[in-house]
C-alpha cells in the first residue's frame, strides 16, 4: 500500500534528512545540490540517484562545472512505504546512500555497513 503524500510535506522530510548529516560530512559536501524529482525517467523504480563526480575522483582540473546533483525520487518512494514513519526513514537512507556516493563509497561498502 503506497502512502499519499503532497509534495511540500516529502520535500520538508529530505531537507530534514539533509539536517541529520553530520556537520563533518555536511561541510564537506562540494559542488552538490540535492532535488526532489517524481521518478527516474530511465530507471523509474530507483528511489535515488547521485549524479556527478565522486570528491575522491576529483582531479586538479576539476572546476567549472555545474554542481552534482543528488535526485530523490517521491515516487518510487512513497510507492513502497505503508505509513508516513516509513517514508520518514526511508527518505533517510536514500539521502545517505547517494551523499556516501558523493564521497566515493559503493554500493557494496554501504551494504556492509547497513545503509543499502
Amino acid at each position: 500500500m503506497a502512502v499519499d503524500m503532497p509534495l511540500e510535506r516529502f520535500e520538508e522530510l529530505v531537507a530534514s534528512a539533509l539536517d541529520q548529516v553530520p556537520e563533518q560530512f555536511a561541510s564537506a559536501m562540494d559542488n552538490v545540490v540535492v532535488l526532489v524529482e517524481e521518478h527516474n525517467e530511465e530507471e523509474p523504480d530507483i528511489l535515488g540517484l547521485y549524479h556527478g563526480v565522486a570528491l575522491p575522483d576529483r582531479g586538479h582540473d576539476y572546476g567549472g562545472v555545474l554542481p552534482d546533483r543528488i535526485s530523490i525520487y517521491r515516487g518510487p518512494i512513497l510507492s513502497i512505504c505503508d505509513t508516513e514513519d516509513d517514508v520518514v526513514e526511508e527518505v533517510l537512507v536514500t539521502v545517505v546512500h547517494e551523499i556516501a556516493h558523493h564521497f566515493g563509497i559503493d554500493d557494496a561498502k554501504l551494504h556492509e555497513l547497513g545503509w543499502g
